[in-house]
């Protein structure tokens, strides 16, 4: 099927449901929706523990939050069934003209199938869920090995009639600072164990840091988390364990760091959307593909199968990282 041409007024759905860095990696293709067609109205389907990223985005003019992490969980409740009856009637009150999904996944595409609108995603060749083409009226080749802020705009800007630009803007408004004192924010804290950095590095990074004079802030997401962050904030002096809060809560946190030191793990693309100095470390995936882009000062150290000391990231932070 061939598509339909975009009109200025046209109301955009967006699918990119999770995880957090795909929500971060989004945002630049909502800001070049919103650039190219300014009078659209653009809607972003989300998990519900990123509706406050998506909602952060001023280009964003509603987001239907969904769970389907936990709707699998509890697949023959009536409560489940009852929670994916009000998102179909929300996807159906949108009334979209075009459906974008930049997450192309069986799971995305079927939500994308929910909602009326023409819907376009990747082809089959395109995404790691080929099946997932089958529910789309149009699809778009986009090559597997760009970057993911890339594959996200590529397949948007098809999808909606115009070419992105070379500039990657995640749209994101910095907020105001709560604190004087300057701080850095150490992201330890990632999906799975090979991307780890070990405490030692942590501690050794931490305590250069406090020697500088930045105090150090520790964030959290789960119990196992919340153990390492005690055992560093009683290694670095000065340091603090920050408060489990919502996720736009934590990103004014790392708005406002004077530096972000981060494994890989969505808070630390976080950190490149805001243009905060950021280093970035690591150990089990390839930076090429999925690393932090963005306008501020970004230093990458280690690799795929690459293990970087904490001197590396101390020389980095001198201003001699590459």
């Amino acid at each position: 099927m061939s598509s339909s041409p975009v009109t200025p007024m046209q109301r955009i759905l967006f699918v990119k449901t999770s995880s957090l860095g795909d929500v971060v990696h989004h945002m630049p293709a909502v800001t070049d929706a919103r650039r190219h067609l300014p009078e659209a109205r653009l809607a972003w389907v989300v998990e519900e523990a990123f509706a406050p990223l998506a909602r952060l985005h001023p280009a964003v003019d509603e987001v239907i939050a969904v769970s389907t992490r936990r709707w699998r969980s509890h697949l023959f409740a009536s409560q489940t069934w009852g929670e994916v009856a009000a998102v179909r009637a929300q996807l159906r009150a949108v009334n979209a003209d075009r459906v974008v999904d930049t997450q192309g996944l069986i799971r995305s595409a079927l939500i994308a199938r929910m909602a009326p609108g023409e819907r376009h995603g990747y082809d089959r060749a395109s995404i790691r869920e080929p099946a997932a083409s089958w529910f789309y009226d149009v699809t778009h080749t986009v090559s597997r090995a760009q970057h993911a802020v890339v594959r996200n705009r590529t397949l948007t800007g098809l999808s909606l009639g115009y070419a992105p630009d070379a500039r990657i803007d995640y749209g994101l408004v910095r907020p105001p600072r709560n604190e004087a004192a300057p701080y850095a924010v150490l992201l330890h804290g990632t999906s799975r164990a090979a991307k780890e950095w070990r405490e030692v590095d942590w501690i050794g990074t931490g305590k250069w840091l406090a020697g500088q004079g930045l105090a150090v802030v520790l964030p959290w997401g789960n119990e196992r988390e919340r153990l390492r962050c005690e055992r560093l904030a009683a290694a670095i002096p000065g340091s603090r364990v920050l408060e489990r809060q919502p996720l736009d809560a934590t990103a004014q946190v790392i708005a406002n760091a004077a530096l972000v030191v981060g494994v890989d793990t969505g808070l630390m693309h976080l950190a490149a959307a805001y243009a905060v100095p950021l280093i970035a470390v690591f150990l089990a995936t390839d930076p090429g593909l999925t690393g932090p882009v963005g306008t501020g000062p970004i230093t990458v150290v280690g690799g795929k199968g690459e293990y970087p000391s904490f001197e590396r990231v101390i020389e980095a932070a001198r201003g001699g990282g590459s």
